[in-house]
């Protein structure tokens, strides 16, 4: 269904301060992954404060679904939401990635609350998603796993092993996302192993596709609703991106992967963020 003019403003308001937040961690704790932490905010949003079942208050409730942020990079941003949530105090974020903090650059399922996966090693926890969705299907549970995939992942063999696997076991309680914002590390993902046209791989190999902006907030809640619904294929949600979303100085740059801001940095960043 459509989205009210209500909610669609509170999930608006709540993915500006995330990354308004994100700029703010970074600054006080020396660096992190901004570009893809900032790309992945709308449709983690989404999941996390519209969709999803999980508990704050009981992290490893039984019957929570599932999400597993495959591009393990991006746990700024996933920590950042967990901590706004009440998963954790969120002043503790004001650690992250210090000597002795639980929050390391890539988050650690057993030391931080709301974390299903400890991944990183990228595309890795593409398998561990599918795995928990086999495991609900086996055991006749009916929670749902959500996994966020990076572009630049769809490069490693280990992914089309995977989605071979959701499409030969019917995995339609799962649904995945890739954060297509076209920009790795080292450069455009097109220039350094071609993916396009990735959905239509993607469709080749069993899936169902959809193709979103994902920073449209309509787009991207049809596409997660129509993901939920589909009881015949597993559902790749091709979510089209901008790295660095937000910030104008980072946006498509690919030197903003990771990167380290001071006090003047993360004033203009937020100023970018608040339109002035």
């Amino acid at each position: 269904m459509p989205l009210s003019a209500e909610e669609h403003k509170r999930l608006a308001d709540k993915a500006k301060h995330i990354r308004e937040r994100i700029v703010e961690v970074t600054e006080r704790s020396g660096g992190g992954h901004l570009g893809g932490s900032l790309s992945q905010t709308d449709f983690l949003v989404a999941i996390y404060y519209k969709y999803a079942k999980v508990d704050p208050k009981n992290p490893r409730w039984e019957d929570r679904d599932r999400i597993v942020l495959s591009k393990g990079h991006g746990g700024l941003g996933h920590a950042t939401i967990l901590g706004d949530l009440g998963f954790f105090p969120d002043p503790e974020l004001d650690k992250f990635n210090k000597t002795g903090s639980k929050f390391g650059m890539h988050l650690d399922r057993m030391k931080v609350p709301g974390v299903d996966a400890s991944t990183g090693s990228l595309a890795h926890g593409f398998a561990i998603g599918l795995g928990m969705a086999m495991g609900a299907k086996l055991a006749g549970k009916d929670w749902h796993t959500y996994i966020v995939l990076s572009d630049g992942e769809c490069q490693e063999g280990t992914i089309w092993e995977g989605v071979m696997a959701g499409a030969m076991f019917k995995l339609t309680n799962c649904t995945c996302i890739v954060d297509r914002n076209r920009m790795s590390l080292d450069g455009p993902t097109e220039e350094i192993m071609a993916l396009d046209p990735l959905d239509k791989k993607f469709e080749a190999f069993g899936w169902r596709t959809i193709v979103i902006d994902g920073h449209d907030l309509n787009q991207v809640c049809d596409a997660l609703e129509a993901a939920r619904a589909e009881t015949e294929k597993p559902v790749m949600i091709v979510a089209n991106t901008v790295k660095g979303k937000g910030v104008d100085f980072m946006e498509d740059q690919p030197k903003w992967h990771y990167g380290g801001l001071d006090s003047e940095m993360a004033a203009r960043a937020l100023a970018s963020l608040r339109g002035k």
